[in-house]
């Protein structure tokens, strides 16, 4: 009775810790555990992006490189993660390194060809960056996910909301 009583606690424990791993990195839920340096990231990013509508730059680069921060340790820790990757080169692309931040994009297209976070932000660093043909090519990808995403992008090759950034 006691070795059951041990193998059925022991299976409670890995079914509870399993079931709080297995979602997604962007759910952006609280499960109640202390959060991931992604998501902390992703907080960060949120913040920045209201102050960027506030036209606070130097307040949302600040929020930006503390997102940074965050997504180079997560990426240590977890390679190979498209969201992550994703975020990356947003972050680098905000803080003003197209470079850099390309090379972020690119390898989450690698892990990831349709994600559509890429793809959007890949195509906003192209138009940016004066490559409206890959810009384009990175719409093409968009277009059968019925997105906002594909909208977003549509609008800024168009050149009806083209950032600085």
């Amino acid at each position: 009775m006691i070795k059951f009583s041990i193998i059925s606690l022991f299976l409670t424990i890995l079914i509870t810790t399993n079931s709080f791993s297995a979602g997604s990195s962007s759910s952006g839920g609280d499960s109640g555990s202390m959060k991931s340096d992604y998501e902390k990231a992703v907080s960060f990013i949120k913040k920045a992006k209201k102050y960027e509508k506030k036209e606070k730059v130097k307040k949302a680069s600040k929020e930006y490189a503390k997102a940074q921060k965050l997504l180079l340790k997560s990426n240590k820790k977890k390679p190979g993660q498209a969201d992550t990757l994703n975020y990356l080169g947003f972050t680098t692309r905000k803080l003003g390194d197209f470079e850099e931040g390309e090379k972020y994009y690119l390898q989450g297209l690698a892990i990831n060809p349709n994600h559509v976070g890429i793809n959007e932000y890949l195509g906003e660093l192209y138009v940016v960056t004066g490559r409206h043909n890959l810009a384009v090519e990175r719409l093409e990808v968009l277009k059968s996910c019925n997105c906002e995403e594909y909208k977003q992008l549509e609008a800024i090759i168009a050149g009806e909301k083209v950032s600085k950034y």
